[in-house]
């Protein structure tokens, strides 16, 4: 809904702007043909601009400067929303990301269940092959064990009591196997439903996984295409202002010309009437000089009213671009929970990161092993997005900090650390709300107020000061 207002308010304001400047344009053109400057009648005596005249330049110009205003204000609130379309398509590449990597476990447990129940089926056939040997034992020997021809072939009590006592031992091996049969046979029907409740749970992760990168890829798609829009916008409004100051410039000129002109025409009247009354050379070099005219001393005015309107319009853009930040605003850590840093860990993040200086954000690109072709629309963008970047940087110093910017913030969120003790190593994170879902974006500060960090889409790897403003969220010591 932002974004849509935002457009639909630079776009209606292009009309009226191009309304004034062609008054502005006709208002010169009026003013060149009264002043008599036509090309090639240079020596012809210019006049002055009528209070009409000058009156329609003044209100064309302050039309101009407002309507520069609104565009300005509409492109500021536009950009916050792009801003804010990009950080939410960001969250939600985590969301996604998040959602793979539990597709994966899900996955793997998937098949590791299939395993255990084709072992499983393994098992039982033995089982079965085993029951199936011992009865075949039993019949061929007229008995339940192979020592029971010895033991009826046997004489004498003593003799039978032991036939007797084998006999049992005999029987409780049959019921054995018949129990280890059920047991494996109960085993292999919890495998196999274990192996199929799995695999249903991977799929429904990767369907989800699917929706969530569907999602994050349209918001990516759409923030760039705002962007894209606003900056032709901005073009039009630069090109709307210049023509315009630049019709007040050329209006201002002649006006100024007129008025030298008449300063030069009553100071030579004055010579003259001052040489008729007194003849001497010294008394016509005596003559005082005329005072300027009151419509000079209104052009000083009017130049000054038109210095300080362009002002006065440029600081109202500039509030406007100043005030329209994000609305949500996260309260940042305070206080240091983290432990001094590993030295040597950090040098080897920083060194690692600054490695990749100048190369292209990839959104979705880049991991622990470096960078990579992103996800669509960054399939063909090899390089690394935020949390990429970060993740390879520690991942050469021999730490795994996550592969998204909310994971790398949840794995050390005891290891905080406040703004007045920030070192280098420790990664900054930015978000659109409270909740460290919302992280959106990280960094990795080196010291010196500076932070090395992949941007936003377009830009590249590069060292950049440090900011806050209100989505900062905080910072964290991974080796703290």
């Amino acid at each position: 809904m932002d974004t849509q207002a935002g457009t639909t308010t630079s776009t209606t304001g292009r009309g009226p702007g191009v309304r004034w400047t062609t008054r502005l344009v006709g208002v010169g053109a009026a003013v060149a043909i009264g002043l008599g400057m036509a090309p090639g009648t240079a020596t012809a005596a210019p006049v002055n601009p009528s209070d009409a005249d000058l009156s329609a330049a003044e209100q064309a110009r302050q039309a101009a400067a407002a309507e520069v205003g609104q565009i300005t204000a509409a492109l500021a609130a536009a950009q916050d929303a792009a801003a804010d379309a990009s950080a939410a398509a960001n969250i939600a590449l985590d969301d996604y990301e998040e959602k793979l990597a539990a597709y994966d476990e899900a996955r793997a447990a998937a098949d590791a269940a299939a395993a255990a129940a084709a072992q499983a089926d393994i098992d039982l056939q033995g089982g079965r092959d085993e029951v199936a040997s011992f009865a075949r034992d039993s019949y061929k020997q007229g008995s339940t064990s192979s020592d029971a021809v010895a033991l009826m072939a046997s004489g004498g009590p003593a003799e039978l009591l032991e036939r007797a006592a084998l006999l049992d031992a005999v029987g409780e091996q049959r019921v054995d196997v018949l129990q280890q049969l059920t047991v494996l046979e109960q085993q292999a029907t919890a495998a196999d439903e274990a192996a199929k409740q799995s695999v249903g749970q991977a799929d429904t992760l990767k369907a989800e996984a699917a929706t969530l990168l569907a999602t994050a890829q349209d918001q990516e798609v759409a923030a760039r295409s705002q962007e894209a829009a606003l900056a032709d916008q901005q073009d039009a409004v630069e090109d709307q202002l210049a023509t315009a100051q630049q019709t007040l410039d050329s209006l201002e000129g002649q006006r100024s010309a007129a008025e030298t002109y008449a300063q030069q025409q009553a100071a030579a009247a004055a010579a003259a009437a001052a040489a008729a009354s007194r003849p001497s050379a010294s008394a016509s070099s005596s003559a005082p000089a005329s005072r300027p005219s009151s419509s000079s001393a209104g052009a000083s005015t009017g130049s000054s009213s038109s210095s300080g309107s362009s002002s006065s319009s440029s600081s109202s853009g500039s509030s406007a671009s100043a005030g329209s930040g994000s609305s949500a605003k996260p309260a940042p850590v305070q206080d240091t929970t983290a432990g001094a840093p590993s030295g040597s860990a950090v040098q080897t993040a920083i060194a690692a990161a600054k490695t990749q200086l100048g190369l292209p954000y990839s959104w979705g690109g880049g991991g622990s092993s470096g960078p990579s072709y992103g996800i669509p629309p960054d399939t063909g963008i090899w390089g690394f997005d935020c949390s990429g970047l970060t993740q390879y940087a520690y991942a050469r110093a021999g730490i795994q900090i996550g592969g998204t910017s909310r994971d790398q913030w949840y794995r050390f969120r005891g290891n905080t650390v406040a703004k007045a003790d920030l070192q280098a190593g420790d990664l900054v994170f930015w978000a659109s709300g409270s909740s460290y879902t919302s992280i959106y974006h990280v960094a990795l500060y080196i010291g010196g107020g500076k932070v090395v960090q992949a941007p936003q889409s377009g830009d590249v790897v590069k060292i950049s000061n440090m900011w806050y403003g209100s989505d900062y969220f905080g910072a964290l010591r991974p080796t703290g």
